[in-house]
């Protein structure tokens, strides 16, 4: 049973906010030794109650422990390694090479500076990692940071709140529990960075909070992700990786496959391969299986259903639904694009196929809508290829599977326009919450060379200081 989740203090928040900016301040967070320790701490966290975690978000989600253990707390615990192997690296000054020789004596150095007190407000669908990855990046830059995990997943809530001060530094670390009211509080406060996923339309009401701080801010919204099939691929191996993508969660993912641009001549080849794996992946029917999360709260089940019923696409797998948070992966056929199902972010198990004639038909309808956080191309051929590459536009481009590339820390993850901005993953969870401090240092001996500079201006300063600009010779087009 869900824990009765209690909201802290609305009072308490500009308290809470002035102590872990005081914590900053301090000074305290900026050794590296103090990093690694709150790294290892945020490890032993997550290792020493995963059954805890697990069991909270299956009591508030009906998660599988597979998806809970392998998709939301186990990256933490990687990137949490990955971080405290290269801390060293990141952090380092770096010191701009090939520098014109007039000037190769300064002390040119770019020095790796912790932002500050950073507010992370996070979504219910993949609570750990959503909240504890950038929270990663957030320690290993020496910041500081308040937490503001989702109201609609409280058992989670609950053990976060309660987990996180046992661990780590409560003075520099602390979850707000609430909902709109203690948000809204929170985004009236100046913070050094904030990072918010989540829709759209929060994402725009983040936005205006922060712009009146003029605080830099990271914004991953989502959006409707596409899947391209080239009617060359594999179909059969392509409808397994999409269905895979689809059932994570229930569909209730940012980058889950949203809807399907599928040659007209191969819709119906897809979607019988869709249900061969859909066999495969829940042989006694999605409603009996232990595989397949549950639907966030009875609301959401029924604006879904909704969907179902006001779409003019033909339903060919799916569509059962069982109380009220169950409900089965469904594909809809002949889906147009003017279709209810195509207005907005699905966000749960309905994936729609949108027929079309060709690659470029498709590529037009991708880019007829807002930029998604990820485009699906399934395609073995190059020049299709660099044709998404080149004529569309999304945070990521993921070829031949769905998903995965979350699994990618190398690669950034992020949006770019209506689907966010900013981005976070590996070294980029560092970057986002450092600031690249500039250090100039020019030698009181280097005076003489520079005293053409000084005024009174002449003839002769200008013929000689234009050549550092202006006369500086080209290369021809």
């Amino acid at each position: 049973m869900a824990s009765e989740l209690a909201y802290t203090n609305i009072d308490d928040i500009p308290k809470i906010h002035a102590r872990v900016v005081s914590k900053f301040k301090s000074g305290a967070t900026r050794p590296l030794a103090w990093r690694r320790q709150q790294l290892i701490q945020l490890g032993k966290l997550l290792q020493e109650n995963e059954e805890r975690l697990a069991e909270a978000l299956r009591i508030d989600l009906g998660k599988p422990r597979l998806e809970v253990t392998v998709a939301d707390i186990g990256p933490v615990v990687f990137a949490i390694s990955v971080a405290l192997e290269k801390l060293d690296e990141w952090a380092a000054p770096e010191k701009p090479t090939d520098l014109p020789s007039w000037r190769s004596n300064w002390d040119t150095t770019v020095y790796k500076s912790p932002k500050g007190a950073v507010l992370i407000i996070t979504p219910w669908n993949y609570p750990y990692i959503i909240t504890l990855g950038p929270l990663v990046g957030v320690i290993a830059a020496g910041n500081t940071a308040v937490l503001k995990p989702s109201e609609m997943i409280p058992t989670v809530a609950t053990a976060l709140s309660e987990l996180i001060p046992k661990y780590l530094d409560p003075e520099a670390f602390v979850v707000v529990n609430g909902a709109v009211e203690e948000t809204t509080r929170l985004l009236e406060l100046r913070w050094d960075h904030i990072f918010y996923t989540g829709s759209n339309r929060v994402g725009r009401v983040i936005a205006a909070a922060a712009a009146k701080h003029v605080t830099p801010l990271t914004l991953e919204l989502g959006g409707k992700c596409p899947v391209i099939i080239d009617p060359n691929t594999n179909i059969e191996l392509a409808a397994k990786r999409i269905l895979y993508g689809k059932q994570a969660n229930a569909g209730q993912i940012c980058i889950s496959p949203d809807y399907v641009l599928v040659p007209k001549d191969k819709q119906d080849e897809l979607i019988a391969a869709f249900g061969r794996v859909a066999k495969t992946f829940w042989p006694d029917s999605p409603m009996k299986s232990p595989d397949l999360g549950s639907i966030i709260t009875p609301g959401h089940r029924d604006r879904l259903t909704n969907l179902l019923q006001s779409t003019d696409g033909k339903i060919v797998l799916g569509g059962g639904v069982e109380g009220e948070r169950r409900m089965e992966i469904t594909i809809v056929k002949d889906v147009s694009v003017d279709d209810i199902l195509m207005r907005d972010e699905v966000y749960g198990p309905i994936m729609s196929l949108v027929p079309v004639e060709d690659i470029d038909e498709a590529i037009q309808i991708v880019n007829d809508r807002p930029s998604p956080l990820v485009i699906y191309v399934f395609t073995e051929d190059e020049a299709v290829k660099q044709k998404f590459l080149e004529a569309t536009s999304s945070g990521t481009l993921c070829l031949n599977d769905t998903y995965q590339h979350l699994a990618v820390h190398e690669v950034p993850f992020g949006g770019t326009g209506e689907s966010g901005y900013g981005a976070y993953l590996g070294k980029t969870s560092f970057d986002t919450f450092t600031h690249t401090r500039g250090f100039v240092n020019v030698p009181f001996a280097n005076d003489p060379q520079m005293a053409l500079r000084y005024p009174p201006y002449t003839q002769e300063a200008l013929n000689v200081l234009s050549t550092f600009g202006m006369h500086i010779p080209l290369p021809k087009a």
